[in-house]
């Protein structure tokens, strides 16, 4: 049949274009259905985890006799109901340092020593608070440097990076400048807590629904607590309300427990802890105490620099290493250091085991490179921007980061003009300049600060093994399409980019394409949803079945029309062959009348990645995405409250697969990147207890603590230079660093009461008691103010 053929046309979800996220009606309707919401099978029970008072003790008894006899309690869990070959761990590393439940000894206050499986979720709750354990206390290390200066172990092996010759740099250098600098952590505070739900099934099979970013880490740990081989485990993740990090390995714990449960009772078990066991029990951002030295020309331009970076890691691994690794990685920031030397300090200390968070400490490390830039500037009295050009990554000699890695197509150069511009930076900074000198003569309350600061994130997991993805792609005899895949959607609109991906592929309607839950029995070893890497792994791997669907459709074409490639076009929804169109869900009924297969697995790994550990070289990033941001603050000088009166935004994030959901995950990364350096404070007390363990007594930001005007953009030029999917850049963690332009912006403040002679050196998070204080220690330095 012949047809008009409009060359304009487009499929609905096409690549590149604005698309909405693919649940966003059912989040404000309350129609998506998360962990909890499963319809639970009849009989189901529910555990609750009985934690541990000590930060540091032995275990001298434990009587759970009185929580037997509570109402509703079916039995509780201890390490005794691990039996072999089931083993009592659930490292991600499988350092054997991470226990289900302890055997003997308590090492963080919080830590899990059983639980109670009960009829209902509150009679699991009251009956774990009857349990009656007695300690022998033992001497706790809570900080990391005290961890350190006690002598206590490394949880994972340290790193260091070197390239250059320090002690010459230094020795030339005619200015040196060495510091220290706290850097706290911070929770994941997803709007969905920990949960898992367990149903066992005949022989050893168990299915796991859980909130996780990584479901095989997730079937691999409860295989192994079981003793059941990895096939007999199957985890589902429709979506996570929020992950973070916070559930790339902290699950394990939830779903070992509820398939325990669900093993010793033969019954589906859940576990769903409340807001304050959650926060007690699992990881956070790790904190840091950095100490750095920078040795500088006059002119600003770096030559040498040291740093040692201290990290509280708690008790175990987890991805502790891996973490201090990256904060290696990004302690350059954007910046070329032509001798320098790293090295990381993962410290065991009794608390909970630190883990993933957006960035997996790429900003501490940046965090520390802006503050050296900031050092060397009030040294000068230079204004930071002009230090920052100063020491830009550039041409051939100055390329090559602390890790040997070249910087190719750095493009950051371009940004700042850009930014610098679309700010209006200097006037406004040349505003704020005789502001804060009027106000320093006549005694006014408020101070402002401006800062522009850049981002340089590279882009892959460090673990090389894990930069890779796979597919499932169904096309039904009706036309439909049916995808899967091994990313979690957790609201950052990956199921919604990977089907405008698939649908671009086939030159279909994305309302046709259903995507499902993220399932271990349709696609295997998967990797985690992490490191910014879902859309580039797991858009290619999708891409790839959908070639190869394509692929066998245009092999079928041109055999039963007797055509050559070059006569047929895949058109929206239709298929021209020669002079004819067919419509495509004709074509996919012809195609299964002849036996085509219409099933594809699909599959990537990334290239040209490699690291070397032990030599500290190697290219460990595919590629760099690149960002700027200007801030600007208004600080009470009495009471040292602030407001963030304007943020302007570039980000990089290639050609967008879809802007309007790149340019929320900017926004969105933004705000938490400005908690986290200005309200979110962890505290621990004297006995290892955490304090901030609730909404109540944990900040995040407010709709009214983000910037009065908040100004997004991104840099629509830019395309990716490697091949990448549909030349794009990942936007996940990136931006999360871009609120370091607040921290600096605050400094300016601050600075502005000693005419911009001392660096204050804010700590982090930057509450008001902190700038109120770093205030008057300038003033008690002998700085004037009115």
């Amino acid at each position: 049949m012949k047809q008009d053929i409009n060359e304009r046309e487009l499929i609905e979800g096409a690549v590149h274009l604005d698309r909405q996220h693919e649940s966003a009606h059912k989040h404000v309707t309350g129609k998506a259905d998360f962990t909890d919401d499963e319809r639970e099978p009849i009989g189901t029970l529910h555990a609750c985890l009985g934690l541990s008072e000590k930060a540091h003790a032995r275990i001298i008894d434990m009587d759970l006799s009185a929580c037997l006899v509570m109402e509703g309690v079916v039995g509780v869990l201890t390490s005794k109901d691990i039996v072999a070959p089931g083993h009592n761990d659930i490292s991600a590393n499988h350092l054997d340092d991470e226990p289900v439940f302890p055997q003997g000894e308590v090492q963080f206050l919080g830590q899990p020593l059983f639980a109670v499986v009960a009829e209902t979720r509150e009679q699991a709750r009251k009956a774990v608070k009857a349990a009656r354990i007695a300690y022998d206390p033992l001497t706790a290390q809570i900080d990391a440097l005290e961890a350190m200066e006690a002598g206590n172990p490394y949880v994972a092996k340290p790193l260091t990076l070197e390239r250059g010759d320090v002690a010459e740099g230094f020795a030339r250098a005619p200015n040196r400048i060495r510091g220290q600098i706290r850097i706290g952590g911070q929770d994941h505070m997803y709007l969905e807590g920990q949960i898992a739900f367990a149903i066992p099934g005949e022989d050893d099979d168990m299915l796991i629904r859980t909130s996780t970013q990584h479901p095989s880490e997730a079937q691999h740990m409860v295989s192994q607590v079981l003793g059941i081989p990895s096939h007999a485990v199957t985890v589902q993740v429709r979506r996570l309300g929020g992950g973070f990090g916070g559930k790339e390995s902290q699950m394990s714990l939830f779903c070992a427990v509820a398939a325990l449960g669900a093993r010793k009772f033969g019954a589906p078990v859940k576990i769903r802890p409340d807001r304050d066991d959650d926060m007690t029990a699992t990881g956070k951002r790790h904190d840091f105490v950095v100490d750095y030295k920078v040795g500088f020309d006059d002119e600003g331009a770096i030559v040498a620099v040291e740093s040692d970076f201290v990290a509280r890691c708690g008790f175990a691994a987890d991805l502790s290493g891996a973490v201090t690794d990256r904060a290696l990685f990004h302690a350059d920031n954007a910046y070329f250091y032509p001798n320098v030397l790293l090295r990381s300090h993962p410290m065991k200390t009794n608390t909970v085991s630190n883990t993933a968070f957006r960035g997996f400490g790429g900003p501490q490390g940046v965090v520390v490179a802006e503050r050296m830039i900031e050092e060397i500037a009030f040294a000068l009295g230079k204004d930071p921007l002009e230090v920052r050009k100063a020491n830009f990554y550039g041409e051939t000699g100055r390329d090559i980061t602390p890790y040997h890695q070249q910087v190719e197509d750095n493009i950051l150069p371009r940004l700042i003009a850009e930014m610098e511009m679309k700010a209006d930076y200097q006037a406004r900074r040349a505003a704020i300049l005789a502001f804060n000198e009027k106000a320093n003569r006549s005694g006014g309350l408020e101070r402002k600060g401006l800062a522009l600061t850049p981002v340089k994130f590279g882009i892959s997991f460090t673990a090389t093994h894990f930069n890779q993805a796979g597919s499932l792609i169904h096309i039904y005899s009706d036309g439909s399409i049916q995808l899967n895949h091994g990313g979690t959607e957790m609201g950052q609109g990956l199921n919604t980019k990977v089907a405008q991906i698939v649908a671009d592929a086939l030159s279909v309607d994305i309302d046709r394409i259903k995507i499902t839950r993220t399932a271990t029995d349709k696609v295997p070893n998967t990797s985690a949803t992490a490191a910014s890497s879902g859309s580039d792994l797991n858009g290619m791997a999708a891409l790839d079945a959908a070639n190869q669907l394509k692929g066998r459709l245009i092999a079928f074409i041109c055999e039963k029309w007797g055509v050559g490639q070059e006569a047929i076009r895949f058109l929206p929804n239709r298929v021209q062959i020669g002079e004819e169109l067919l419509s495509f869900d004709e074509l996919i009924k012809q195609a299964y009348l002849a036996r085509v297969h219409l099933s594809a697995a699909g599959f990537y790994k990334t290239p040209k990645i490699h690291w070397d550990r032990d030599k500290g070289k190697g290219r460990p990033f595919f590629y760099f995405a690149y960002g700027a941001a200007v801030s600007e603050v208004t600080v009470n000088r009495l009471t040292g409250e602030y407001v963030i009166e304007r943020t302007d935004i570039l980000h990089d994030v290639g050609k967008s697969l879809n802007p309007v959901l790149d340019r929320g995950q900017v926004e969105g990364a933004f705000v938490q990147g400005m908690g986290w350096l200005t309200t979110e404070e962890l505290w621990w007390d004297g006995e290892g207890r955490l304090k901030t363990h609730a909404p109540s007594t944990y900040k995040i930001p407010l709709a009214s603590d983000i910037p009065r005007i908040f100004n997004v953009e991104l840099a629509q030029w830019s395309e990716n230079a490697e091949r990448t999917i549909k030349r794009s850049k990942a936007v996940g963690e990136p931006p999360f660093m871009l609120a370091v332009s607040v921290l600096e912006a605050l400094s300016m403040a601050v600075a502005s009461v000693a005419d911009y002679k001392i660096c204050p050196r804010l700590e982090t998070p930057a509450t008001p008691e902190r700038v109120l204080m770093a205030i008057e220690a300038l003033l008690s330095n002998g700085a004037k103010d009115g």
